[in-house]
């Protein structure tokens, strides 16, 4: 089972603005809505380059 919900409802906007900028900074071009039109490589290159933030605030904040 698939379950893209978001964990605290009152984030969901913040989320939606670290994924737009997130596909911003590896060059994908993102639409508000529907994006099933991306590559593999487009959605990949967009979630890894935001898990790779996530785990850079998570290291700059153990510090």
């Amino acid at each position: 089972m698939r379950n893209n919900s978001v964990m605290v409802p009152e984030a969901k906007e913040a989320m939606e603005r670290f994924k737009m900028e997130s596909a911003s900074e590896v060059g994908v071009n993102l639409k508000q809505g529907y994006n099933g039109d991306l590559t593999s490589r487009q959605a990949g290159s967009v979630g890894g380059q935001m898990v790779k933030k996530m785990i850079e605030s998570y290291e700059k904040g153990m510090k």
